[in-house]
């Protein structure tokens, strides 16, 4: 198990290196001087030239990617022109927010899909089979940002039962409990599209293998449908679908940045908005890799949970 984490380790540096010319590029081709977006009204020559110099784009690019990424693999990740405070301090605190918003949808969507799916599965073609698919369908079909405003409109406008924005109350709470009452509407607006693509592949992986002689001999045998479903079926049928959760991890993750913005939660991905907003490049640049490592990490422990789970792969 070391070596195949170690192998898998070692063929993250590319696709790293690659999403660092990504990034770097992206913000390199948008229109327009940064220098001038960041001084607005202040923008003199003399002050232009001195922030394009202070920030190194008056480098040619190869130069200026090659000054970016010595400092990152030094941890310097470069200082926020706008905030007056280091990129990475910025970016750990923004992405602490985001981590519990996206960790606490995608438990949401790995519990109810896996259910769902299961449910479906052994109802096929029954009314909790045609009601599930339904409301699958519907999930992954609305707009994350649209679902987030109705849930607004209707819970805390309409009802007033939750907040509809924010972190922490303004004034008092700042507790586990108030913590949970700001991150209900979110996290369920998050996980509602990840909930319907779990949810479909867990039934197809389900009917699969419910198909398979093994299954019907654990029924010949005697065994409980309970015990058939969930301790031969459903294992077999999860090692399908663990690589689909860590894809639907980076979802959440991506997906945070509109909702962050809907819900005004205090993380990464409202950091990026202002920032892109701004032109503040270093920030956007540490943002924009910070979540992409953490996308291809995700993968990677959902591929190690798939080798545990079936350990053919690892060949």
């Amino acid at each position: 198990m070391a070596g195949y984490i170690v192998k898998r380790l070692l063929a993250m540096i590319p696709v790293l290196i690659g999403l660092s010319i990504i990034v770097f590029l992206i913000m390199a081709m948008i229109p327009g001087d940064p220098a001038q977006a960041i001084l607005g009204n202040f923008a003199t020559p003399e002050n232009v030239a001195r922030v394009n110099r202070e920030l190194g784009l008056d480098k040619p690019l190869p130069q200026q990617y090659l000054i970016w990424v010595t400092n990152l693999l030094q941890g310097d990740f470069g200082r926020s022109y706008i905030l007056n405070r280091p990129v990475l301090d910025e970016v750990l605190e923004r992405f602490s927010a985001t981590l519990i918003l996206a960790g606490t949808s995608l438990v949401l969507c790995s519990i109810f899909g896996l259910l769902a799916g299961i449910v479906s599965a052994v109802r096929q073609f029954g009314w909790i089979d045609r009601t599930v698919t339904f409301f699958v369908l519907i999930g992954i079909s609305m707009p994350s940002f649209w679902l987030g405003l109705l849930l607004i409109l209707v819970f805390a406008v309409q009802w007033r039962v939750l907040p509809a924005s924010g972190m922490f109350a303004i004034y008092g709470g700042g507790d586990l409990l108030d913590l949970a009452r700001h991150l209900i509407l979110p996290a369920l607006t998050l996980a509602v599209v990840a909930t319907g693509v779990i949810a479909r592949l867990t039934r197809a992986s389900m009917l699969e293998v419910l198909r398979q002689d093994y299954v019907r001999t654990a029924r010949a045998k005697g065994l409980s449908e309970r015990k058939v479903i969930y301790r031969h079926a459903f294992k077999a049928a999860l090692v399908s679908v663990i690589p689909v959760i860590g894809i639907q991890a980076g979802f959440v993750l991506g997906g945070a940045v509109y909702i962050e913005t809907v819900f005004q939660w205090p993380g990464i991905g409202a950091m990026l908005v202002k920032a892109i907003s701004t032109r503040d490049i270093l920030l956007v640049q540490g943002g924009v890799l910070v979540v992409a490592a953490s996308y291809v990490l995700f993968n990677l422990i959902a591929d190690v949970v798939q080798s545990l789970l079936d350990p053919r792969l690892k060949s």
